[in-house]
Formats: C-alpha cells, structure tokens, sequence
C-alpha cells in the first residue's frame, strides 16, 4: 500500500511540474492554484513575479460553510474566490491544476469561479 501511494504521490509531482514549466502568473494574468487533500481544498491567486500570494480561500477557513458533499464545498470555495478577485480588481487568470486531473472537486472550483466571473 505504502508504494501505491508513494507512486501516485511522484506521478502528482512530476505532472506538476510539467505544467508549471507552462504555467507563468503575471501582475495581468495570475495564476490560479488549486491544493486538494483527503478532507478539504483551497485555491489560491498568486502574482509570480513578485512572489506574492493575492488572494486565498479554503474550506478550512473561519467561517466557511463545511455542509454539503466535498464537490458543492469546493464549488462555494470556487465562488468565493471569484467574489475576492472581483474586490481586487481581477478578471482574468491562469488556471493551474496542481497536477491533479481535471474533474471532480477541481473542476467545481473552476466552475464556481467562471459563474462569479473570473476568466479562464
């Protein structure tokens, strides 16, 4: 069991940094970064140039509703994102997937943050 999880770990890995050679945030375009654990997922919009992070949302937050299955938490998380970049002045982004496939919980949250009005 322990190689099974050793071996989807090193191929998340290397599918991510696959990506991350393409995938460039910029103060225009920056970059929309999806962490998914067992339990819960969080995004974050970061500006590479500078190295900072400009917005963030997670289901572990204070006060984030944890009712619902992980798909519809990770859709509020995906809405709540966009609500902060429309505050923040920012419409377009570059999505990164983390080297996770795109269906289930990632593709709610990018789903959740195309309705609030984030491009992508």
């Amino acid at each position: 069991m322990a190689n099974l999880t050793k071996r989807k770990l090193s191929g998340r890995q290397r599918r991510k940094v696959r990506v991350r050679k393409k995938i460039v945030g910029s103060v225009l375009k920056p970059r929309l970064s999806v962490f998914r654990s067992a339990k819960h997922i969080s995004a974050q919009i970061i500006d590479d140039g500078d190295g900072k992070t400009l917005a963030a949302v997670s289901t572990v937050d204070k006060g984030s509703d944890v009712a619902g299955t992980k798909s519809e938490q990770a859709k509020r998380v995906g809405l709540k994102l966009g609500a902060m970049c429309k505050e923040n002045n920012i419409s377009t982004v570059v999505f990164d997937r983390n080297g996770y496939r795109y269906h289930g919980r990632v593709k709610e949250l990018a789903d959740g943050a195309r309705e609030a009005g984030l491009q992508f």
